[in-house]
């Protein structure tokens, strides 16, 4: 049977405690109680960030990725200029192509847009209210931006296939306020949450908790918002915009770790209707599989077709609006067929109930070895 520690056990657990003398020492005492092994562990948590931070292996790692870090800042230096940009001439009666069309040249000029190697890394979304995710308007679309609508606006920006996915919501009606807050600081919520070695299902809850909190009240009826319990952030990879990972914005989610050297895009979506989005409507977004390995292809316009993916987007997503803009015409069956073939797979609309509202926010982070940057963080959010 084993014996009981004793306090004399305990004072060979102390040794590393006595490093925190005076106020940091207090802290400590106060947080866990004066318990011993609490006080132990998070002395332990701290020891371990100290050596994250100073270690001389982990400074040698991060130079060695230097190049890679700067690629996705300068793309994360474009996304905010473009959306400052943005932000300062959106204003209700706006027709959405124009919108897109506009947000997306000012991407192209910023980041000195050049084939594969810098560019928009998928289609600008722009989707409204009860639309959560994976709305831009198709060629002829002549949906206007109105006074009471609530715009998602989540746009990409990479440089060799490093990609900064960020997103933030507009709304012109003050009344929806506590809606785009709730998402803001469910979103920093996820991001203070997240690191090396964190499950991803303890983020979820920490999201869920902060959303929940909200309540919004519009025409006189009070909604709690809700997180949207089948909508994730995730991880990135180069020219992969999920790289495998999922970040859950609910709890109950995966014991799955983030890791060192990691992308995520941490980002959620609040939501007055039921918290469940459904495909709907016309879809607008594609992408070539990532791991799709050569598939024959009988139609001629179909290989056509692909052979104009391959070229001007590999496996980041395009819309409907870029082939046009390329000078694809009738391609709607190539297209079709290339999607049934399991090359490219399309990602339609995401909405929840009609006549709800949903609001998001987003950022792109890296954990890097020594810390935790949010690359996309900029005045604004």
């Amino acid at each position: 049977m084993e014996k009981p520690g004793t306090d004399q056990d305990n004072e060979g657990n102390l040794g590393i405690l006595n490093q925190f003398e005076g106020p940091v020492r207090e802290n400590l005492d106060a947080k866990c109680g004066g318990d011993v092994f609490l006080l132990l562990f998070v002395a332990l948590v701290g020891v371990i960030n100290l050596w994250r931070t100073t270690s001389e292996e982990k400074r040698d790692l991060e130079r060695l990725e230097k190049p890679i870090y700067n690629s996705v800042r300068q793309a994360a230096e474009v996304h905010r200029q473009v959306r400052k940009y943005m932000k300062d001439i959106l204003k209700p009666g706006m027709l959405m192509t124009d919108l897109c069309e506009t947000l997306e040249n000012t991407v192209r000029k910023l980041i000195s847009e050049n084939g594969l190697q810098a560019g928009i890394a998928f289609p600008t979304g722009c989707s409204l209210n009860w639309v959560a995710a994976h709305w831009t308007p198709n060629s002829g679309d002549k949906t206007v931006l109105q006074y009471d609508d609530v715009m998602k606006l989540d746009f990409g920006t990479h440089i060799n296939g490093h990609i900064v996915d960020c997103a933030f919501t507009v709304a012109f009606n003050p009344v929806f306020n506590p809606l785009l807050e709730a998402s803001r600081e469910a979103t920093n919520t996820g991001i203070k949450e997240s690191g090396i070695d964190v499950r991803l299902c303890d983020i979820g809850a920490a999201i869920q908790e902060v959303m929940e909190s909200y309540e919004v009240e519009i025409n006189g009826k009070v909604f709690q918002v809700k997180s949207i319990r089948n909508l994730n952030g995730h991880s990135i990879g180069p020219y992969q915009i999920h790289a495998g990972k999922s970040v859950p914005i609910v709890k109950g989610g995966e014991q799955t770790k983030m890791e060192e050297g990691e992308f995520y895009a941490i980002e959620t979506f609040g939501s007055t209707g039921k918290g469940y989005v459904r495909e709907d409507l016309e879809c607008s977004h594609y992408m070539k599989n990532f791991d799709v390995g050569h598939t024959p292809l009988r139609l001629p316009r179909a290989k056509q077709l692909l052979a104009t993916i391959n070229k001007n987007f590999s496996t980041l997503a395009f819309c409907r609006r870029y082939l046009d803009r390329l000078g694809e015409t009738k391609y709607l069956m190539a297209l079709k067929n290339l999607c049934d073939a399991g090359i490219v797979q399309p990602y339609p609309p995401l909405c929840d109930i009609k006549g709800s509202y949903v609001s998001q926010f987003e950022h792109t982070i890296l954990l890097r070895p020594t810390c935790k940057e949010v690359v996309s963080r900029g005045d604004d959010y």
